[in-house]
């Protein structure tokens, strides 16, 4: 796994954001990918150590396009210079929640988890009719040492609570959100190598994992909204 290679593709991209340098260094490209659904396949191992469910997972079904819609935006830039991939029990779908890990260049990688897709109503009302049942369970998520040391739950939320719940509530700010994710930023010298890094995404996401399986519970239901 040679993640220098990885993060070196992606600063020339980001250079040279056009589809004429794209397709000269298409060779490039596909070792990039390769090197990417490598680094994969190692840290699914690692986790699949205390998440089994991810295990039947192949990496090449977990990333994300860096082909950019430009249609609606006003950057027409035809590649997002990043490596992205979500790894949970159904693949790369954002229910169930799982271990996000996004590769870009810039002090601009993180790991992420969490249900990040507002745009889903009825995951969010799901989320918060748990929440407010399970209000204990969450605090003690949240407020496990070591989830504290690295995370905090961030999400798009309302200015107040929503109605048909508790205004007074002990989790009312949280029941104000329409997501709940979390973000761990990464260095670029932290992906230098690739066996370090393995180690401590692993060990994030290991701290991770109850946040996720709270969500999960709550989410238990949901089905995704057909095409």
């Amino acid at each position: 796994m040679n993640t220098q290679f990885i993060l070196d593709y992606l600063s020339a991209l980001d250079m040279n954001n056009n589809r004429e340098w794209y397709h000269a260094n298409k060779a490039d490209c596909q070792k990039a990918n390769m090197e990417f659904e490598e680094l994969l396949q190692e840290l699914m191992m690692e986790i699949g150590k205390f998440d089994s469910s991810i295990l039947h997972n192949n990496p090449k079904d977990l990333t994300f396009k860096i082909v950019r819609d430009t249609r609606f935006s006003h950057d027409k830039s035809p590649y997002n210079p990043a490596f992205r991939a979500h790894i949970s029990s159904r693949g790369k779908l954002p229910v169930p929640v799982g271990y996000y890990l996004m590769i870009k260049p810039g002090n601009q990688s993180f790991l992420g988890g969490g249900l990040f897709a507002d745009m889903f109503k009825d995951a969010t009302m799901m989320v918060r009719d748990y929440l407010a049942e399970n209000g204990r369970e969450w605090e003690k998520i949240i407020h496990e040492p070591e989830f504290e040391k690295n995370f905090i739950v961030k999400g798009t939320a309302l200015k107040n609570v929503p109605a048909g719940y508790e205004k007074e509530h002990p989790q009312a700010e949280y029941l104000k959100f329409k997501s709940w994710y979390l973000e761990y930023p990464l260095k670029d010298e932290e992906l230098c190598s690739a066996e370090a890094f393995i180690a401590k995404a692993a060990e994030l996401f290991r701290v991770m994992k109850p946040f996720n399986d709270y969500l999960n519970r709550a989410l238990v239901s949901f089905q995704m909204p057909v095409r």
